[in-house]
Formats: C-alpha cells, sequence, structure tokens
C-alpha cells in the first residue's frame, strides 16, 4: 500500500511491538453523528483496539473517540462497539485466520485516505517474551550500526 492521499490521524506502536503482523486490511470505519470531526482533530485512541468476526460481519471494540467539544446532543458514547466495512471475500478470509489458534485482529492505524476514515487491521500472532526482547536487541544493533555509518562519515 501507498502513502498516496493519505493522513495519518493515529497509530499503535504498541501493536508492532507485542504481535507479528502477517497481513494488513484496510477497512472503513461505520462512524455515526460527530465522531469523523472528533478523529480529523486527532482525537482517537487505538493502543488497545481490536476486531472481531461476528454474524460474517467485523465490529471494532476497544477503540477510544473522545466526544467533539461542539457536538452536544449529537456525541454518542466514545467506547462503543463500531460496524468495520469489508469486502465478502476479505471477510472470509478474516474469519479463515482468526478461527486458526493464536490470531487476532488488531487495530494498526487511523488515517484519512481521500477524505474519508479508514483504518488499517492487521492480522496478528501474539509474541512471547523472548521475541520482544529479541526485536529490541535488533533495532538496538541497528541503531548502533546506523551511528557507526554516520560518525565514519563524518571523518
Amino acid at each position: 500500500m501507498g502513502n498516496e492521499g493519505r493522513k495519518i490521524l493515529a497509530t499503535n506502536k504498541k501493536a508492532r511491538h507485542d504481535y507479528f503482523i502477517e497481513e494488513t486490511y484496510e477497512a472503513g470505519i461505520e462512524l455515526k453523528g460527530t465522531e469523523v470531526k472528533s478523529i480529523r482533530q486527532g482525537k482517537i485512541n487505538i493502543r488497545d483496539g481490536y476486531a472481531r468476526v461476528e454474524n460474517s460481519e467485523v465490529f471494532l471494540n476497544n477503540v477510544h473517540i473522545s466526544p467533539y467539544e461542539q457536538g452536544n446532543i449529537f456525541n454518542v458514547d466514545p467506547l462503543r462497539v463500531r460496524k468495520l466495512l469489508l469486502h465478502k471475500r476479505e471477510i472470509r478470509k478474516l474469519i479463515g485466520y482468526v478461527q486458526q489458534k493464536g490470531y487476532t485482529l488488531v487495530a494498526l492505524s487511523v488515517y484519512l485516505s481521500n477524505g474519508r476514515v479508514k483504518i488499517e487491521l492487521g492480522v496478528a500472532r501474539g509474541k512471547a517474551e523472548y521475541d520482544k526482547r529479541q526485536t529490541i536487541a535488533k533495532k538496538d544493533a541497528d541503531r548502533r550500526i546506523q551511528k557507526e555509518l554516520r560518525d565514519r562519515q563524518k571523518q
């Protein structure tokens, strides 16, 4: 996926740390009232967000969209469950993944794509503690190598 016409509004950095991301999907979100205005202001938290498949539909859970200040009566529950908009074939693939042991659907990022709010879902498999340590060690090693290369170029 390219980043043309995208404005990233929120990312879930914890997801890539805690999970191996096997595949990603782009989905629309069924929003109500002033939620879009609030999201455009960046008032969305997807850190603990995940999706569940129920009755051949995908629902987004645990995502907090702060109420819009000028919204008054049109504001809805910030933690309500929201339906995700995906093609039937994508939903069938997701059902296949979720039925396998250890896979879950995690919210990776929320962004605007041509004026529409989209969410990037990741098909994720949990990392064990040693995998997390291994990832951190690899990042540190890469950082040290880059620093060393920069220092040598300056000389």
